[in-house]
């Protein structure tokens, strides 16, 4: 694309993001707040762990580290560490960045443009686990059993250095044995950590799995930018080695988390997938597969299935993957109260599960660090409304993510009016049906020859309308 097409798309993430209900940039107010802060911390008390093979691992371009991992093999099974960024200290209850950052909730990743739940100074900054920065940080630590369950676990402040920020994509082929180890994995010790974590997630992975939990790959779809950073492309961004190490590692932590703060006596907040109510319709969806699930909601079943198309359809799986995370649908927060029913989280196979681990880029995890350190009290009620609006917020945050990306479609598809192309249909509702294109992998709305379709049917569809500053990609059904 051109600079000007990349200007104008800028300029259409900043209008959906406030038409979304965003304050897309921090205020005068909490810029000044930022800038005035320091990185002083009072560690009294603190443990003193800076000397573990701390590594982090996250997207190339992050710069907002919010955690850093460590494994210990001990007898009996594995001790792992995941310190989280004391954002808590910089980012008061009720000062002009917790007003910014309670509003919008969340950072938001469009593509073109990022817009930070906090001011860089703080996110890329004094909040960051930045690579060879001692930093306070609160430490989640879980004993984990040779079976993949968790035995016992603990929540305490200490003292941390990351040793080296890592990156998906090559720790994933170093892993792989397709490169030598990459930047920053010199070391041997941390190259026998980072397969320790390896070996751990892939036993933390098989142990949910027995329980039911969803293994799946979307492909979500990312913008692509050039060496000079000018937008090239949408492409799927499948999930990697190095992201399975994450995801498991962040899923027994949050767990961990969760448990404390009902030992405690503490109301939380939990994230939480519902039983799907749509289940007849993946019942139906997959007997098109030759699988039969019981008429009830059963989530080993449904992970059965999962994995025996990843088996035996891996060029359809995405697609599969996508039609059942629409069908199951999308996750919320809700308030929680120690002995309560759990809602639990279907997906995951997960009964309590919180998220606490990433407190630079969503207010969720900033208030459970808060009730974790006890900095401020929250009664149920509140937590109730922090949940809920966290909630809007982030299907908000989606809603804008998938509006930029169409502008970003319809940028790349406005000179290819009138071809067809095949697609598999995400969205059927009396609101309207919607298709991905597989060739630029966007959704759009079919708005001709949409009768009977259902969630997950591959489709023929003519592109007869792209407009990027709207966000509209139409298509009509081909015969």
């Amino acid at each position: 694309m051109t600079n000007a097409e990349c200007a104008e798309l800028a300029r259409i993430a900043e209008r959906a993001m406030t038409d979304g209900g965003f304050i897309p940039y921090p205020p005068a107010q909490a810029v000044a707040e930022a800038q005035a802060s320091t990185a002083l911390q009072n560690g009294d008390g603190a443990k003193d762990l800076s000397a573990l093979p701390w590594t982090s691992i996250d997207n190339t371009e992050s710069r907002d580290l919010d955690q850093i991992e460590a494994v210990e093999s001990v007898d009996g099974g594995t001790k792992l560490y995941v310190g989280i960024a004391d954002v808590e200290h910089l980012v008061p209850f009720g000062k002009a960045n917790d007003q910014f950052a309670s509003n919008n909730t969340t950072s938001v990743y469009t593509g073109v443009r990022t817009f930070p739940m906090l001011p860089e100074r703080f996110s890329f900054d004094l909040t960051s686990l930045l690579a060879g920065q001692k930093r306070l940080t609160m430490v989640i630590e879980t004993m984990i059993g040779s079976d993949g369950l968790v035995k016992s676990g603990a929540v305490y402040p200490a003292w941390t250095i990351n040793k080296a920020k890592l990156a998906y994509p090559t720790v994933s082929d170093w892993l792989d044995g397709k490169i030598p180890p990459p930047p920053g994995l010199e070391d041997k010790a941390l190259q026998e950590q980072v397969r320790l974590q390896d070996v751990l997630a892939k036993s933390l992975n098989a142990g949910r799995k027995r329980l039911g939990a969803l293994d799946i790959d979307t492909h979500e779809v990312e913008v692509v930018t050039d060496s000079k950073g000018l937008v090239s492309s949408l492409a799927p961004h499948p999930q990697t080695r190095a992201g399975d190490i994450i995801e498991e590692l962040m899923i027994v932590s949050n767990t961990t988390l969760a448990k404390e703060l009902d030992a405690r006596g503490q109301a939380s907040i939990r994230r939480v997938v519902k039983q799907p109510e749509r289940w007849a319709k993946i019942v139906a969806y997959a007997a098109g597969f030759g699988v039969t699930l019981p008429q009830a909601p059963h989530a080993k079943a449904l992970s059965d299935f999962a994995e025996k198309m990843s088996r035996e359809k891996p060029d359809r799986f995405a697609e599969i993957s996508l039609a059942l995370v629409k069908l199951i649908g999308r996750g919320e927060y809700e308030a929680h109260r120690p002995g309560e029913d759990e809602t639990g989280h279907f997906a995951m196979a997960a009964n309590a599960y919180t998220h606490s681990t990433a407190p630079n880029r969503r207010y969720v995890d900033l208030v459970t660090q808060r009730l974790v350190k006890r900095t401020r009290d929250y009664s149920y009620e509140q937590l109730a409304a922090v949940a809920a609006h966290c909630s809007e917020q982030e299907a908000a945050a989606k809603k804008v993510e998938r509006q930029v990306a169409k502008s970003v479609g319809a940028m790349l598809l406005k000179h290819r009016v009138g071809e067809v192309f095949d697609g598999v249909v995400t969205g059927a509702s009396p609101k309207g049906t919607w298709a991905r294109i597989f060739d630029v992998h966007v959704e759009g709305k079919i708005v001709a020859g949409e009768k009977g379709l259902s969630v997950g049917d591959r489709v023929r569809v003519r592109l007869v309308e792209a407009n990027p500053a709207r966000g509209f990609i139409d298509f009509n059904v081909a015969s």
